[in-house]
């Protein structure tokens, strides 16, 4: 009996030891880590200079009118400045700084903020749209105090994080959570493999750093679900693919990715089956440009990439951003699926920002679809990324923008054309479709009246109430 006591003893001990080894209790406070940290983070403010060309009418020409350009040159240009806020952070002592691209994106003059006290104009070294990162230059002699990269790949779900950053233009803010979630994507830009994290991240908060536990930047704060922020969902750019982004933009002023030249599309269910995959996975080829480092090793359409350069592709979004962090000019091993067996296919490498797609993709303009919403008697389109930076609207800001109004359109007294429908009944509206919905329901209903939320043309945003018949 007291050897079977003498066991059971030791193997709760065992236990409790592995609990404990196995589990991190909560930090009591994030006061110490905050405090060396902070000299390394920034505040950013730009200016940029917006020209408009005033009407000189008390009306306006319908779209596509020929007297609007017969008049258009009467009108007066005017010039406005405009300010836009952000974060940073420092990572040498030389007073290099990184921050998100749509911080600085278009300015006409740069302030960083140092330690909330100390002030410095800065140029940019090099800026990179497709992954929104930018790296700035403190114009001073001075040394700083830098902050160091963690190995994003080792941060887990769960795992507690800091962001430190200038929400609202209130510098030196610190904010705890945790990981939500890894490789997010949400439609932002090309290379998305965003974490996710619960640490309150609002507007002014772009640009800034994510601190693991070590006080080592394991993210770029970049993205928030919603205009209000603070509900529990941020997106942080992870530390290693950002570093490789920042590290040719110090080298080179520029990007330079890796580059395969093949479309692709993801493999389906009924897909897999058809060619006999064992499951669906990897990156169907829909098709190969010409003369691209994939043609000229005999990649096809209708290959299926399963592996490449020794790393599974389980998902098609997952390949181009593994591709491009491959260094130009490398020789890889891709394995494809092709007539119902792997092959292996030897591919060196070429340069996405030479090749003719990139060029093609960067100049090639989607049309704006004109949407008519017939019970209210106007057109909308949906708002664009060029109208966001043209009228320095926030990032995230999603709406529609109204074309044209009839006569006979309730919302003529109330509303003017270019002003932005942002909710409808309190509701997003995202699409046309969103708002046709919102309009039946209130048709349906007995009140008949819908509350609109816009921007107007000078950017106000404004509530309006309107009855519908």
């Amino acid at each position: 009996m007291i050897k079977i006591k003498t066991v059971l003893l030791t193997f709760i001990i065992v236990l409790s030891s592995y609990s404990s080894a196995t589990s991190k209790n909560p930090p009591e406070s994030f006061a110490d880590l905050a405090e060396k940290l902070m000299p390394s983070v920034v505040n950013i403010s730009t200016t940029t200079i917006i020209t408009t060309q005033n009407n000189p009418f008390p009306f306006q020409f319908p779209p596509g009118s020929p007297f609007e350009d017969m008049f258009k040159e009467f009108g007066t240009p005017q010039e406005r400045k405009s300010s836009a806020l952000g974060s940073g952070f420092i990572i040498d002592e030389k007073g290099i700084v990184v921050t998100n691209n749509h911080v600085i994106q278009d300015a006409e003059d740069i302030i960083v903020r140092v330690n909330g006290d100390k002030e410095y104009k800065a140029k940019v070294v090099g800026a990179d749209p497709l992954s929104d990162i930018a790296v700035l230059q403190l114009e001073t002699k001075e040394k700083f105090t830098p902050v160091k990269f963690g190995n994003s790949d080792k941060a887990r779900i769960g795992d507690w994080v800091i962001a430190i950053g200038n929400p609202f233009g209130l510098g030196g803010t610190v904010t705890s959570g945790i990981i939500s979630a890894r490789n997010r994507s949400i439609g932002l830009t090309r290379y998305e493999d965003y974490i996710q994290t619960d640490a309150s991240i609002n507007s002014g908060n772009s640009g800034g750093p994510l601190f693991d536990m070590n006080g080592d930047v394991i993210g770029i704060n970049t993205a928030i679900l919603g205009r209000s922020g603070s509900i529990g969902i941020g997106f942080s750019i992870p530390s290693n693919s950002a570093k490789i982004v920042i590290d040719q933009l110090i080298e080179f002023g520029e990007t330079k990715r890796g580059w395969l030249g093949v479309r692709i599309q993801d493999v389906t269910k009924e897909i897999a089956e058809v060619e006999k995959l064992d499951e669906p996975r990897g990156a169907l080829v829909a098709s190969v440009a010409e003369n691209s480092p994939s043609d000229k090793a005999g990649v096809k359409a209708g290959d299926i990439i399963l592996e490449f350069n020794g790393v599974r592709i389980q998902e098609m979004k997952e390949l181009p951003i593994i591709v491009a962090r491959t260094q130009v000019g490398k020789k890889v091993k891709v394995k494809i699926w092709r007539n119902k067996e792997e092959i292996i296919k030897t591919i060196t490498l070429g340069r996405l920002e030479t090749s003719e797609d990139f060029k093609v993709g960067e100049k090639k303009k989607i049309p704006l679809k004109e949407i008519e919403i017939e019970n209210l008697k106007i057109t909308v389109r949906k708002l664009s990324n060029e109208d966001i930076k043209s009228r320095n609207l926030p990032n995230q800001t999603t709406g529609l923008v109204i074309t044209k109004i009839k006569n006979d359109s309730p919302l003529f007294n109330s509303i003017e054309v270019n002003s932005i429908i942002l909710e409808a009944q309190k509701k997003k509206i995202r699409s046309a479709n969103d708002l046709n919905q919102v309009v039946k329901n209130v048709l349906n209903s007995n009140q008949k009246t819908i509350l609109l939320v816009i921007y107007n043309s000078q950017n106000q945003r404004r509530y309006i109430g309107v009855k519908l018949d």
